[in-house]
Protein backbone atom coordinates (compact mmCIF):
# COMPACT_ATOMS: atom_id res chain seq x y z
CA UNK A 1 0.00 0.00 0.00
CA UNK A 2 1.55 3.83 -0.72
CA UNK A 3 -0.49 6.43 1.36
CA UNK A 4 -0.31 9.90 -0.36
CA UNK A 5 -0.88 13.21 1.72
CA UNK A 6 -1.08 16.56 -1.08
CA UNK A 7 -0.45 20.29 0.05
CA UNK A 8 -0.70 23.56 -1.19
CA UNK A 9 -3.78 24.42 -2.81
CA UNK A 10 -5.98 27.17 -2.01
CA UNK A 11 -7.50 30.55 -3.36
CA UNK A 12 -5.33 32.65 -6.23
CA UNK A 13 -5.82 35.42 -8.44
CA UNK A 14 -5.55 34.90 -12.34
CA UNK A 15 -1.85 35.14 -13.22
CA UNK A 16 -0.99 34.14 -9.95
CA UNK A 17 1.05 31.19 -8.67
CA UNK A 18 0.49 28.31 -6.53
CA UNK A 19 3.12 25.12 -5.81
CA UNK A 20 1.31 21.73 -4.93
CA UNK A 21 3.62 19.09 -3.06
CA UNK A 22 2.37 15.03 -2.27
CA UNK A 23 4.76 12.72 -0.69
CA UNK A 24 4.03 9.28 -0.49
CA UNK A 25 4.73 6.89 1.92
CA UNK A 26 4.68 3.02 1.97
CA UNK A 27 6.05 0.61 0.08
CA UNK A 28 7.44 2.56 -2.59
CA UNK A 29 9.21 0.80 -5.19
CA UNK A 30 12.31 2.41 -7.06
CA UNK A 31 10.20 2.38 -10.70
CA UNK A 32 7.45 4.53 -10.36
CA UNK A 33 5.40 7.32 -12.10
CA UNK A 34 4.13 10.05 -9.83
CA UNK A 35 1.56 12.43 -11.17
CA UNK A 36 -0.92 15.12 -11.08
CA UNK A 37 -4.42 15.09 -12.83
CA UNK A 38 -7.60 17.45 -11.96
CA UNK A 39 -11.35 17.06 -11.88
CA UNK A 40 -14.16 19.68 -11.87
CA UNK A 41 -17.85 18.72 -11.02
CA UNK A 42 -19.85 16.98 -14.10
CA UNK A 43 -16.45 16.63 -15.88
CA UNK A 44 -13.69 13.21 -15.71
CA UNK A 45 -10.30 13.42 -14.19
CA UNK A 46 -7.72 14.74 -16.68
CA UNK A 47 -3.96 14.26 -16.76
CA UNK A 48 -2.26 17.36 -15.70
CA UNK A 49 1.55 16.05 -15.95
CA UNK A 50 3.40 12.88 -15.25
CA UNK A 51 6.79 12.18 -14.03
CA UNK A 52 8.74 8.72 -13.75
CA UNK A 53 11.07 7.93 -11.05
CA UNK A 54 13.84 8.49 -13.90
CA UNK A 55 12.66 12.58 -14.20
CA UNK A 56 11.06 11.99 -17.80
CA UNK A 57 7.42 14.49 -17.59
CA UNK A 58 4.99 14.96 -19.51
CA UNK A 59 2.21 17.35 -19.59
CA UNK A 60 -1.58 18.05 -20.92
CA UNK A 61 -1.25 20.80 -23.86
CA UNK A 62 -3.21 23.22 -21.75
CA UNK A 63 -0.37 23.88 -19.37
CA UNK A 64 2.52 23.20 -21.17
CA UNK A 65 4.73 26.36 -20.60
CA UNK A 66 2.89 27.53 -17.33
CA UNK A 67 2.84 24.26 -15.32
CA UNK A 68 5.85 22.39 -14.67
CA UNK A 69 6.62 18.84 -12.66
CA UNK A 70 9.78 17.80 -10.40
CA UNK A 71 10.31 15.47 -7.76
CA UNK A 72 12.95 14.23 -4.80
CA UNK A 73 13.06 10.65 -5.01
CA UNK A 74 15.08 10.70 -1.56
CA UNK A 75 12.09 12.17 0.17
CA UNK A 76 9.14 10.36 -2.57
CA UNK A 77 7.86 13.03 -3.19
CA UNK A 78 6.37 15.24 -6.34
CA UNK A 79 5.78 18.85 -7.19
CA UNK A 80 3.68 20.47 -9.44
CA UNK A 81 4.67 24.57 -9.81
CA UNK A 82 1.73 26.42 -11.77
CA UNK A 83 2.54 29.90 -12.98
CA UNK A 84 0.30 31.94 -15.24
CA UNK A 85 -2.82 30.68 -13.29
CA UNK A 86 -6.50 30.92 -15.28
CA UNK A 87 -9.72 30.33 -13.97
CA UNK A 88 -10.05 27.30 -16.40
CA UNK A 89 -7.07 26.05 -14.10
CA UNK A 90 -10.38 25.78 -11.45
CA UNK A 91 -10.01 22.34 -9.88
CA UNK A 92 -9.85 19.54 -7.50
CA UNK A 93 -6.34 18.45 -7.87
CA UNK A 94 -5.14 14.91 -7.20
CA UNK A 95 -1.70 13.19 -6.82
CA UNK A 96 -1.39 10.04 -8.26
CA UNK A 97 0.99 7.13 -7.84
CA UNK A 98 1.78 4.50 -10.27
CA UNK A 99 3.75 1.06 -9.99
CA UNK A 100 4.04 -2.42 -11.28
CA UNK A 101 0.47 -2.84 -11.77
CA UNK A 102 -1.18 -0.73 -8.67
CA UNK A 103 -2.25 2.88 -8.91
CA UNK A 104 -3.12 5.35 -5.70
CA UNK A 105 -4.82 8.45 -5.58
CA UNK A 106 -4.45 11.38 -2.97
CA UNK A 107 -7.40 12.82 -1.60
CA UNK A 108 -7.13 16.31 -3.78
CA UNK A 109 -6.61 19.93 -2.85
CA UNK A 110 -8.77 22.55 -4.20
CA UNK A 111 -7.16 24.57 -6.72
CA UNK A 112 -9.13 28.12 -7.12
CA UNK A 113 -8.14 30.98 -9.36
CA UNK A 114 -10.55 33.76 -9.29
CA UNK A 115 -10.55 37.85 -8.86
Amino acid sequence: QVQLVESGGGLVQPGGSLRLSCAASGSIFDRNVMGWYRQTPGKQRELVATITSGGSTHYADSVVGRYTISRDNAKNTVYLQMNSLKAEDTANYYCNFRTYGSNYWGQGTQVTVSS
